[in-house]
């Protein structure tokens, strides 16, 4: 037991003795590197000669697309590999240490910025130590929450695809001096976005000559290519607005007496009014492309407004004075008659008008009677009372029709009436009985009027119902069709539908 205990110590005295001489190695390296070190020089063997920075980036999350500022919002580790030649040694030297790591202030590192930043600090990075290793090869990896501008095409919103460009390059160097080489952009550890799919990250090196220098200036631009998921302006912007557009259709649908055809139309406009303002606080205020979705909602306004124009249209059919005049002869042929026959429609109680039309029974009214001077008997005063009419089978009816849509109404003509009553008159009739057949009279003409009065209302009231029904089958057609052909004509449809809806 006391032999396993002094080995278990010598043991444990070797392993510190092992490390205490690796931390003075490694102390040495540091002091031994930093003597002659300037932070401000620029680690190249020759000074003729840039310097290679190999540039890349690794794609944690995309944060942010703010449409209306068009400010992108990325989580970004870059990643910068250059080589050092002063910082460089010989690991027999210094056994153990391989590799080392310096703070950002205390060596040299490419001063590599984004150019189009829209952080207020401009350079959003996290300093972080660099990594060096005996070669003098250099990894410098500063983490980021990167604001970029981005200009966003809102054209196809909310089926659209969006090309945000992150531009990364020395802001002093220029390519004399510092050269840049692009590397793969890393997307193994990249976090899905709920309202964005990536659709990739491609990098390119480009050379600018800018006014102030002749030399270039060497930068890589990264371009992610990311495609809106649509489901949730679907459910909440797209299907509302079909449905409500749907519900202007009730306004033709809603009877004219109701009294609520115009309050209908106006509260669908205002809903829409409504969904456009949503849309308008998301969009920015840019009148270089009009939104797809926003076409969409003033194109169904449009249509919205055309419907109560034409229910006013329709409400003065229905509530046409009588003595406004009848209906003009154009205006009959066209609705009465072909859209009438177009639509299938007949006016309310045609059918029984036909039917009674073929078994024609001529009727007269009570004025067209003759007295029955036959059956007259003599009163002590010398007039005549008479106690009976004659038959109406001489009476002679003539057919007047009221419209062109249903069978006339079987009257009398004024002449044979004339007749009567100058019979009634030049004969020694009891002057009461006179009277009696000028107010019966004058009563049927008051029907007759009453009855002419209808016929242009009901006339007026059935043209209001064909324009009702035409405008049914025309505003369901043009709203099929402008739903289909604006939210289909975008690049993407398809695709965005086939993916956020499956």
């Amino acid at each position: 037991m006391g032999y396993m205990n002094i080995n278990l110590c010598v043991i444990g005295i070797t392993c510190l003795i092992t490390v205490s001489m690796q931390g003075e190695y490694q102390r040495k390296l540091y002091k031994d590197l930093l003597e002659n070190y300037n932070p401000l020089e620029r680690p190249v063997a020759n000074d003729s000669q840039p310097l290679m920075v190999s540039l890349s980036l690794s794609l944690m999350q995309i944060m942010d697309v703010d449409e209306k500022n068009q400010v992108l919002t990325t989580n970004i580790w870059l990643q910068m590999y250059w080589s050092d030649y002063y910082l460089q040694w010989n690991v027999s030297e210094y056994p153990g240490v391989k590799n080392v790591r310096f703070p950002a202030e205390r060596i040299w590192k490419p001063d590599i910025l984004l150019y189009n930043s829209a952080d207020e600090k401009f350079d959003a990075t996290f300093h972080t130590n660099i990594l060096v290793s005996s070669s003098g090869h250099c990894d410098y990896l500063p983490p980021g929450i990167f604001k970029s501008s981005c200009y966003i095409d809102v054209r196809w919103f909310p089926f659209d695809i969006q090309k945000c460009k992150l531009k990364f390059g020395s802001w002093t160097y220029d390519g004399g001096s510092l050269d840049l080489e692009m590397r793969s952009p890393d997307l193994s550890e990249y976090i899905s976005n709920g309202e964005w799919d990536l659709v990739g990250v491609d990098g390119s090196r480009h050379e600018t000559f800018y006014e102030c220098c002749k030399e270039p200036y060497p930068d890589v631009t990264f371009v992610i290519t990311m495609r809106r998921r649509t489901l949730y302006y679907g459910l909440n912007l797209l299907i509302p607005c079909v449905i409500i557009s749907a519900l202007a259709l009730l306004v033709f649908l809603l009877p004219a007496d109701s009294g609520e055809k115009i309050s209908l139309g106006i509260t669908v406009l205002l809903s829409l009014t409504v969904f456009m303002l949503l849309v308008a606080e998301i969009m920015p205020a840019t009148s270089d492309s009009v939104p797809l979705i926003a076409q969409y909602f003033a194109s169904t306004m449009i249509i919205v407004g055309l419907s109560v124009i034409v229910t006013v249209l329709v409400l003065q059919f229905h509530h046409h004075d009588p003595n406004g005049g009848k209906m003009p002869k154009w205006t009959r042929i066209i609705l009465l008659n072909w859209c009438a026959w177009f639509l299938r429609m007949r006016r309310p109680g045609e059918d029984k008008v036909r039917s009674a039309c073929k078994h024609e029974v001529h009727r007269c009214s009570l004025t067209s009677v003759e007295l029955n001077t036959s059956s007259a008997q003599q009163t002590t005063n010398g007039n005549m009372h008479y106690s009976g009419y004659r038959g109406m089978g001489g009476a002679h009816c003539t057919p007047t029709t009221d419209s062109g849509v249903i069978c006339g109404r079987m009257t009398c003509s004024s002449t044979e009436e004339d007749n009567i009553m100058h019979t009634g008159h030049s004969s020694d009739a009891d002057p009461d009985l006179a009277k009696i057949l000028e107010e019966v009279q004058y009563i049927a003409n008051r029907f007759r009027a009453q009855d002419e009065d209808e016929a242009v209302c009901s006339e007026w009231k059935f043209a209001a119902s064909v324009v009702d029904r035409l405008c049914v089958m025309a505003f369901s057609i043009l709203i099929i069709l402008l739903t289909i052909g604006i939210l289909m004509s975008a690049p993407n449809f398809i695709e965005a539908v086939s993916k956020d809806f499956a």
